[in-house]
């Protein structure tokens, strides 16, 4: 996946910064990108999942075979529902699962450090960016995840 040495953010800024360019990434197959990922989730293949990088690049594979796994592993299998739901709720699906897999990855990340007062301020901006569709909240200072850009 993505090539290259396993990355290790080391400040809260950088959780942050790869938090934002997944998020990117996972945006853009889930809308500019969409008929490419529609054809990759072939439901005749194995179980795939929708990995974001944090250079908002985005790709369709199969779970790490390590075990465990370097980062927590995204929805398993995202290719099986697509042809038995209309696009856009399978859409949907997979981007709810996409929030829940970013912000897993932002925690694992994130768990490794010892959060003096200033950091965690500036951790806050991962939880502004968190979802809060499901729970029916209006935010004014709310950004949208990736359930929210569909």
């Amino acid at each position: 996946m993505d090539g290259g040495a396993p990355y290790n953010p080391r400040t809260v800024e950088e959780v942050f910064g790869d938090f934002k360019g997944r998020r990117a990434g996972m945006i853009k197959a889930l809308t500019s990108d969409v008929e490419e990922f529609y054809q990759q989730c072939d439901p005749e293949k194995e179980n795939l999942c929708l990995y974001g990088f944090p250079s908002e690049q985005w790709e369709v594979n199969l779970p790490a075979e390590e075990v465990p796994p370097e980062l927590p592993e995204p929805a398993l299998g995202i290719n099986f529902a697509r042809d038995g739901m209309q696009e856009k709720d399978w859409l949907s699906l997979v981007a709810v699962h996409s929030d829940a897999w970013l912000l897993s990855v932002a925690f694992y990340f994130g768990a490794r450090f010892g959060f003096d007062k200033a950091d965690r301020i500036n951790h806050h901006g991962i939880a502004v960016l968190a979802s809060f569709r499901s729970s029916g909240l209006n935010f004014p200072w709310f950004i949208p995840m990736v359930w929210d850009v569909l």
